[in-house]
C-alpha cells in the first residue's frame, strides 16, 4: 500500500480544499426600500428593479382567505 513519503504542508492542503468553498452571494441595497437584495434581481420586498415596478408582491391582507 502506498504511503506518503513526506507530510503535506498546511498551505498545500488548504489550496487543494478551496475549490468547493461556499461564498456569500453578492448583496446590494435596494434604492427604493433600502432592503438588502441579490444583485441584478428584482427586490423581494417592494418588487422594483432599476426604478420600475416589475414584480407583484403579495401583501399580508391579500394572503388571507377572502382577500380581507
Amino acid at each position: 500500500m502506498a504511503v506518503p513519503k513526506r507530510r503535506v504542508s498546511q498551505t498545500r492542503r488548504n489550496k487543494r480544499r478551496t475549490h468547493h468553498k461556499l461564498s456569500v452571494p453578492p448583496l446590494v441595497e435596494c434604492p427604493h426600500c433600502h432592503a438588502m437584495t441579490l444583485a441584478h434581481n428584482a427586490c423581494h420586498k417592494c418588487g422594483y428593479y432599476q426604478g420600475e415596478k416589475v414584480d407583484h408582491t403579495v401583501t399580508e391582507e391579500e394572503k388571507r382567505p377572502g382577500g380581507r
